[in-house]
């Protein structure tokens, strides 16, 4: 049975939110943010996972805003209805509905962050912007070389693809000159490696990507 919890932002929006709790006492809290395909099955698994490992995980529905309900596979059609729900967004009220989900971690521990494709320029935003985060995580974020150079508040690490068209070299370039202090590996895979529903899934990546996630976590939770 489904998990899902509501959450309200300091605006007095109310979102959705799936959440997974760990056996016994919790390492620390987590926030786990969605692509564009909303909290569908992926980022649900993802947040089992990050449960099994002990963490007790809210993942906000961010699309809520805009659209409730929100769950898209990975064709060309579910992309394009992600990317014209994802345009109708404001990064500050979605930036308010992270803080809610922190706050809903907070109970169990030290909080950290990670997303997912535009989960991940999120989790990066959000290491700039809202408080209360100990670690953030962010994969393949095509977004964060665009965002303004605002130093994040807690240790950062971003994972990129160097086959994703998406993110040119050049914008993680960028990346690691403004932020020397962050950790940013780049993996031989695609956009969306560590997403067991896409073509692009690659195993080999999305494991060490994991292992070093957890690593990260278990420093800093």
């Amino acid at each position: 049975m489904l998990n899902w919890i509501k959450l309200t932002a300091k605006d007095g929006v109310t979102i959705g939110a799936y959440e997974a709790a760990p056996e016994g006492r919790a390492r620390g809290g987590l926030v786990v943010l969605q692509e564009i395909f909303g909290v569908n099955r992926h980022i649900r698994n993802v947040a089992d996972d990050f449960a099994a490992r002990g963490y007790h995980v809210v993942a906000p529905a961010l699309f809520d805003r805009v659209e409730p309900g929100v769950e898209l596979g990975y064709e060309s059609e579910d992309a394009a209805k992600g990317i014209a729900i994802r345009a109708k967004t404001k990064l500050a009220d979605t930036l308010a509905d992270i803080a809610a989900a922190v706050d809903a971690a907070r109970p169990f521990g030290r909080v950290g962050i990670v997303g997912y494709c535009w989960g991940g320029t999120l989790a990066f935003a959000a290491a700039q912007h809202v408080e209360g985060l100990a670690a953030a995580v962010g994969y393949y974020g095509s977004g964060i070389a665009a965002l303004p150079p605002d130093r994040p508040c807690c240790p950062v690490m971003l994972y990129f693809g160097d086959q994703d068209k998406s993110i040119p070299l050049s914008d993680i370039e960028k990346i690691r000159r403004t932020y020397p202090e962050i950790t940013t590996y780049i993996y031989p895979a695609n956009h969306g490696f560590n997403c067991t529903d896409r073509a692009a899934y690659d195993p080999a990546s999305a494991t060490l990507a994991r292992q070093r996630t957890l690593d990260f976590f278990a420093q800093y939770l």
